[in-house]
């Protein structure tokens, strides 16, 4: 309840903020949707005529290759995300004059365009600044991490054993050294890291290995840095100055050997047996396997060995290529992944495990698995879900509608062409609302149930809405 008291206030601060800037951009966008067809501006048949010198070769009409839209939420959360999928602003002329040339090579409609034409448009348009959409079945995963210790679960990859082992994988490939907050990745990664296992309790186990840490991300080290990853702090109770020396000397230089790191770190858990002990293995990486190998297989047979480890993934500040493979790996070891792009949310992900280490601690002391799913916490997760998706929801219409408010005005589309997208885009989006607002009908319903019972109508509900 204290837990329930401190955050639900910022929850809904968060929400009201959100809510604030929304209303802020539909006002711009009621303005977009009640203009006609006037002449374009001054400033539009400038940009036209600069534009019309660096023409992109268009594909024919019947060339063109239009996807349906997802028609479930599986589909929906399968696509990658946009490479614009953060926000674009278009309040001043100088913003709009940046987003038309940041999408100056999208298909040409000028010329009366047929429907086949603005349906390939919108599907162009819509794939740059598609939003990172989850599914119900990532906060089922996420209520049965938290849930570590629960008697109710069969999986004895969640049942406390005797010995809790953690491991850390951590990317030292060249690409950490990019700035996200004012600090490197790395810098953000081992300052988080050290804090995650600071708050380890006693007798709980750590490692730490890294990867692609030697030679760099030149052609002609690949060999050297793709066979590198090395264990800098065996599995063994937290000691700070041991732990702070192996940090320190982690440098980011090379590629990304993934599949090696995964295969390595079986080993350094192979004396850990699952049947004694729980064993939790966390993958950070920035990036995809860049070495020439499959980190999928490596990833199924660590998870099917007799470690029986859980294995979560986070991806720190990663474009929509590495969310998928990221994903993929979660999925095949049945694990977590979740994508954060700053410190500040990769310190969220760690102190969930601390969470599940001090459970441990507590069960360990206590002699009885006596862990409960409490149902308020559970009620938050679900509304800070469901805020999450309804604010991807929002923002990526409105982002696209302001966008071809502003095309529309530059005279790069006629106000027919504009109002047949904008009816398109806003009748998609809606089916995605209202697919949100049965989730979460759905899970608060599911909530008042015992976590057995809940997850199996959460996976079954799933999967009906996915044939």
């Amino acid at each position: 309840m204290k837990y329930f008291k401190t955050i639900l206030p910022i929850l809904i601060a968060s929400s009201l903020f959100i809510i604030g800037c929304s209303n802020e951009e539909t006002k711009e966008e009621q303005n977009a949707t009640k203009q006609t067809t006037n002449n374009s501006e001054k400033s539009s048949n400038k940009a036209i005529e600069e534009t019309t010198e660096d023409t992109i070769e268009q594909p024919q009409t019947e060339d063109l290759e239009v996807r349906h839209l997802p028609t479930t939420y599986q589909e929906l959360e399968a696509l990658p995300a946009g490479k614009d999928s953060e926000y674009i602003p278009t309040l001043t002329n100088e913003d709009k004059e940046k987003a038309v040339e940041r999408f100056k090579d999208l298909p040409d409609i000028k010329d009366n365009p047929s429907s086949n034409e603005l349906d390939y448009y919108y599907q162009e348009l819509l794939e740059r600044l598609q939003r990172d959409y989850k599914g119900p079945e990532s906060l089922i995963k996420q209520l049965k991490f938290q849930s570590f210790g629960n008697p109710q679960i069969e999986d004895s990859r969640y049942q406390f054993k005797e010995n809790l082992n953690v491991e850390v994988i951590l990317d030292a490939s060249g690409s950490m050294a990019q700035d996200v907050g004012g600090k490197t990745k790395m810098e953000a990664a081992k300052e988080e890291i050290m804090n995650f296992v600071e708050g380890l309790p006693e007798g709980a186990n750590v490692g730490l290995r890294v990867y692609g840490h030697k030679g760099s991300n030149a052609d002609s080290d690949k060999k050297l840095s793709c066979s590198s990853s090395d264990i800098v702090y065996p599995i063994e109770p937290f000691t700070e100055s041991k732990f702070q020396s192996a940090l320190n000397g982690v440098q980011p230089t090379g590629w990304t050997p993934i599949t090696l790191a995964l295969n390595e770190a079986k080993k350094d858990l192979s004396k850990y047996d699952g049947r004694n002990n729980t064993n939790i293995v966390y993958l950070v990486s920035d990036g995809i396997e860049t070495c020439d190998q499959d980190p999928l297989v490596a990833a199924k047979e660590l998870y099917n060995s007799n470690v029986s480890p859980i294995v979560n993934v986070i991806g720190f500040n990663v474009n929509g290529e590495g969310q998928q493979q990221l994903k993929e790996i979660a999925k095949s070891t049945e694990g977590i992944y979740q994508n954060v792009e700053d410190q500040a949310e990769l310190k969220s992900e760690l102190d969930k495990i601390n969470e599940i280490a001090k459970a441990w601690d507590e069960w360990k002391e206590k002699g009885e698995q006596s862990i409960d799913i409490k149902e308020t916490k559970n009620s938050l997760d679900i509304f800070g879900y469901i805020t999450d998706e309804q604010v991807k929801v929002s923002d990526e219409r409105l982002q696209i509608n302001l966008l071809m408010y502003t095309f529309y005005k530059y005279g790069y589309m006629d106000n027919d062409s504009r109002i047949y997208l904008e009816e398109k885009n806003n009748k998609y989006h809606k089916w995605i609302d209202e697919e949100i607002s049965k989730f979460n009908q759905e899970l608060k319903s599911l909530n008042e149930k015992n976590y057995q019972e809940a997850k199996k109508a959460l996976e079954e509900k799933y999967e009906i809405n996915t044939q």
